[in-house]
């Protein structure tokens, strides 16, 4: 149980529109692997083709070394877990969990112990003589889960599982589906609009946008360097500020603001900073600081996030630790200090970014 996943060239098509093209990607064995990306991106596109659910226009899809592009979906041994769970509401618990080992032809001594197993995994072996109607929507996403992973599949396709839950239970949803893929140890794909989520449980993300694959890496690659403007601005919150590169100097300019960085990987005098507001630094008497008005505060208990104004009228967000000796009032007048070492430099057009790979 287990395969890695290899696709090239992809290329989907409704008619004249092209929702994803030329896409190349490798996901590892037992690898839980993201699609992340804003709705309309074409990540449940790319799922459902892994699937065998859509079409594939073009390109080369492996399980392994298998070619699966022709494969039925019966044949490509899948477990799928779908938003609305999908799962029979005439059924029990057990019963649900039991339904693929029989349509499987698993033998009939065996599947009652089998599905015994997957629900105590799940922690819901207790209600194992439950209708669907008399549990939570957790308690049902766990149902789902041991339906999909009791046939022991290859790989396991997860498509927003967790988007009509709660807060709380996303939270208690999110931890149990990462320790279960462990535990179980099958490929993942996961898909996903929420940037928090795909940081919490993946070893690595791919960002989409438009069709087109942005950037993989491991979560803390993707937050601290991303590959351009889109990745910096979808994973978390940041400021984007123009400024200017001194290539001789090594040197940024930033509204007077002068701090030295690493050399760029290009030249270019005009550049695009990428500022988390957590690598801000407010200092009331600071000469060399981009100097800006508080416009605006929040206090959220461990941080105050708060809302600067550049003399060009552009907006700043800033987050620092909270502190009964440091709260700033809206109107005062304060310099701002950059961590630099933690910031990225893209190229004006925000396409890419110039600081040397972590």
């Amino acid at each position: 149980m287990s395969v890695n996943i290899r696709i090239f060239d992809a290329l989907k098509k409704y008619g004249d529109t092209t929702i994803i093209s030329n896409l190349t990607l490798e996901i590892n064995k037992k690898e839980f692997f993201t699609l992340l990306g804003p709705s309309g991106c074409g990540k449940t596109t790319l799922l459902r083709m892994i699937a065998g659910f859509n079409s594939i226009e073009s390109g080369e899809f492996y399980f392994n070394e298998k070619l699966i592009n022709d494969m039925n979906v019966s044949k490509r041994n899948i477990g799928m877990v779908f938003q609305n769970y999908a799962i029979f509401p005439h059924y029990t618990v057990k019963q649900n969990v039991e339904f693929g080992l029989k349509n499987r032809k698993f033998p009939k001594d065996q599947i009652s112990n089998q599905a015994d197993e997957f629900l105590k995994l799940m922690h819901i072996y207790e209600y194992k003589d439950r209708m669907p109607e008399k549990l939570s929507g957790g308690q049902q996403q766990r149902v789902a889960l041991a339906r999909a992973l009791v046939i022991k599949p290859d790989v396991l396709l997860m498509d927003e599982p967790l988007s009509n839950l709660d807060a709380k239970l996303r939270l208690e949803m999110r931890h149990a589906i990462r320790e279960i893929q462990k535990e179980v140890g099958i490929t993942t794909v996961y898909v996903t609009h929420d940037q928090e989520e795909a940081m919490a449980i993946s070893d690595r993300i791919a960002v989409m946008n438009n069709g087109v694959i942005q950037q993989i890496d491991i979560p803390e690659v993707i937050y601290h360097r991303p590959s351009n403007e889109f990745v910096a601005s979808f994973i978390g919150r940041t400021n984007l500020i123009y400024a200017k590169y001194n290539a001789e100097k090594y040197q940024i300019d930033c509204y007077g603001y002068k701090f030295d960085v690493e050399k760029l990987t290009e030249d270019n005098e005009k550049v695009l900073l990428s500022v988390r507001p957590e690598d801000f630094q407010i200092k009331l008497h600071e000469e060399n600081g981009i100097k800006v008005k508080i416009i605006d505060s929040v206090f959220l208990g461990l941080n105050t996030h708060y809302i600067a104004e550049t003399s060009k009228n552009e907006k700043i967000e800033i987050v620092e630790e909270s502190s009964l000796n440091h709260i700033y009032d809206v109107g005062t007048l304060v310099s701002l200090k950059i961590n630099e070492r933690k910031i990225n430099v893209f190229s004006n057009d925000g396409e890419r970014n110039l600081t040397p790979k972590l």
